[in-house]
């Protein structure tokens, strides 16, 4: 959510921003939250003049039965009944102003940084960099499922029993591969410094409202039926959550958190969900890192996150390419963003995101009440997130990329003391 003071002084930036993320739909949005702000203040001032009245007419009230004028004073107090039911109104419409415009507020998209690619989707998106060397092989790989199934570790016909299409059993070498990665991906981070958490898998609704838009919790959520309980898509939802009506410290700053949570998601949109395969799916689990820093700090923090990121999967032998997102595949409360797609030998091309980082700006932070104690007085945080490894998505890049000819996988050096000393892993006869 913007600063509504930046609508009142600067409107044409505004929908200038709105029709570069092309929701030329939401352009009447402006004028209608400068008609509610309109209307609101002018209650407002109202409401303060008729305080102002009442309060002198109670002054009168008094003088009157000092002098025992009852009539006059009966008179008064009549005045001041009206008043009285005309501030109750005043009250009433305010609040239903004040709903109305929250609504437009919470609509209308951040406003994104200049140096954001405009494009309409994320085929517009554009290549910052690669990091690693693209692997070559002269053998085919086979399908991530194949590979899975080849070292009895998917079932995923006993998932689609259990559970329906979009889940699936992880087992033996695969499954302990999947356990691994997050448990050197925790090590990996608190070693740069991050605090570790695991946070609530549950978050209310006026959580969800501060942390991502309308348009995204539809699309993504899972609700508790008969609670006001949503099921986490990412960590970052609840660990955000967690400073909603705090003033946080100066020196407190920057929060440098990283997380560990199971993740669920709907996946409705045009991808769908695969049949055979775990890229797409409703259920994972997923290491985060969270930043709550000053505004100043913000935009050196985005690229120490991605950069982060880079450096843990170029420890995994995985090769990739830094996205940076366009400004209509950025979510509405996002002023940058970039992805980390695997490269992929069995495709001969970058596919697959394993990463994304986002710079929020206060967008959160306003929704939230996330502030900070400054000498200058109270301001809002800035909030990130990133990231850094989401199993089983990426087991799919990291198969493809330390595939044998023989159907072994080698265990790269970073991994091997969670795997129990193991180099290679092999297929089962």
């Amino acid at each position: 959510m913007i600063d509504i003071n930046l609508i009142r002084t600067n409107p044409e930036l505004v929908k200038e921003n709105i029709k570069k993320k092309f929701q030329d739909q939401k352009l009447q949005y402006v004028d209608e939250v400068l008609k509610l702000d309109g209307e609101i203040r002018s209650l407002k001032r109202e409401g303060d003049s008729l305080r102002s009245q009442r309060n002198a007419k109670s002054s009168q009230i008094g003088q009157c039965m000092k002098e025992k004028n009852i009539e006059q004073a009966n008179f008064i107090k009549n005045e001041v009944v009206k008043i009285n039911e005309r501030l109750i109104q005043i009250e009433k419409d305010e609040l239903s102003l004040s709903e109305k415009l929250k609504t437009y507020m919470m609509s209308i998209p951040n406003i994104i940084d200049d140096d954001v690619p405009i494009g309409k989707d994320d085929s517009e998106n554009v290549q910052r960099l690669t990091v690693g060397e693209a692997k070559k092989v002269d053998f085919e790989i086979p399908y991530h499922a194949q590979i899975m199934e080849s070292l009895n570790g998917l079932d995923i016909d006993s998932a689609r029993r259990t559970s329906g299409t979009g889940f699936y059993y992880l087992t033996g070498d695969i499954a302990r591969l999947h356990s691994a990665i997050l448990s050197y991906a925790r090590d990996f981070m608190i070693n740069k410094g991050f605090t570790y958490c695991v946070p609530p898998f549950m978050i209310r609704s006026d959580v969800v409202n501060g942390v991502m838009s309308f348009e995204e919790m539809e699309n993504m959520m899972y609700k508790i039926e008969g609670e006001d309980l949503y099921l986490i898509g990412t960590s970052e939802h609840s660990m955000i959550g967690r400073f909603k009506d705090t003033i946080l410290k100066e020196e407190e700053l920057p929060l440098m958190l990283t997380s560990y949570s199971p993740c669920f998601r709907k996946e409705i949109g045009a991808h769908g969900i695969e049949e055979r395969g775990v890229y797409r799916v409703h259920q994972f689990e997923k290491q985060e890192m969270i930043v709550i820093c000053k505004p100043e700090d913000s935009k050196e923090w985005y690229n120490k996150m991605w950069q982060i990121s880079s450096e843990f999967f170029k420890t995994l032998d995985i090769p990739h390419e830094v996205m940076e997102c366009c400004s209509g595949d950025l979510a509405d409360l996002k002023v940058k963003s970039c992805d980390l797609n695997a490269w992929s030998p069995r495709q001969n091309k970058y596919f697959g995101e394993v990463g994304s980082c986002s710079n929020l700006s206060d967008a959160q932070a306003r929704r939230l009440g996330i502030r900070y104690k400054s000498s200058e007085g109270i301001k809002f945080a800035h909030t990130l997130n990133n990231t850094v490894v989401a199993p089983p998505r990426m087991l799919i890049a990291f198969l493809e990329n330390n595939i044998n000819k023989d159907g072994s996988i080698n265990i790269p050096v970073a991994l091997r003391n969670y795997m129990g000393g193991k180099d290679k892993i092999y297929p089962k006869k």
